[in-house]
């Protein structure tokens, strides 16, 4: 999807390798063509505008007025799409400084609101687990970590234990592989360590694949 960064500290730091190496456009919305930069940095890659497509398609009934989380958010062009297209706020998680302020200077460039969005510096999971930072529910979560260090589990995982997804909220997953065992495998180490209180399971709404990217939206089920 698109990113660098978030969740746990990877091994290189992912360090910058130079200034803003790159644009991305925004597809659709009143943002539509509106650029936004990301720096050159191991890991980061935006979302491809096929797949993006795709995306805000599966979304059309629910992006308006959704509290959306981008929690690796890298160039923050998932984020950003979900603002242009009607979203009423968003939430950037991204660990990398540079990056970070490149998020900055994009909601300035996009004369953003200041109370439709956080930008945050850190690891999803230490973000997360702060409720003076994030205290409610998401509508929408996009969880597109780099994809060799499968950061979407702690996330998830995180998500869950802090009570910050519910039943209605749609989760994007995005990676290099089916991910259909290891959420199963995940919801079995909830339901068998009781973390949580009844238990759950992940229903698979829409899924695609694109090259070696697969990309599915998901959302938690309760019993």
């Amino acid at each position: 999807m698109k990113k660098a960064s978030n969740g746990r500290a990877p091994k290189n730091n992912r360090k910058a390798k130079s200034a803003a190496a790159g644009d991305v456009r925004i597809i659709g919305g009143q943002f539509k063509r509106r650029i936004v930069s990301f720096i050159d940095a191991d890991g980061l890659r935006p979302t491809p505008d096929r797949l993006r497509e795709t995306l805000f398609n599966w979304l059309l009934a629910d992006i308006h007025d959704a509290h959306v989380l981008d929690s690796c958010a890298g160039s923050g062009v998932l984020g950003f799409e979900a603002l242009s297209r009607g979203a009423t706020h968003t939430t950037f998680i991204e660990i990398n400084p540079a990056q970070s302020n490149m998020l900055r200077q994009s909601a300035e460039q996009l004369r953003l609101d200041a109370d439709t969005y956080q930008i945050i510096n850190g690891t999803a999971e230490q973000v997360l687990m702060q409720s003076h930072l994030v205290s409610r529910p998401f509508d929408i979560v996009f969880i597109d970590p780099p994809y060799a260090e499968d950061l979407w589990q702690p996330i998830l995982t995180t998500l869950i234990s802090q009570s910050l997804i519910s039943p209605t909220t749609l989760i994007y997953l995005e990676a290099d592989k089916d991910l259909a065992a290891q959420l199963n495998q995940l919801a079995n180490i909830f339901n068998e360590t009781s973390m949580i209180q009844a238990p759950i399971s992940f229903n698979c709404l829409k899924q695609t694949k694109v090259g070696q990217v697969v990309a599915g939206l998901y959302r938690l089920s309760s019993s």
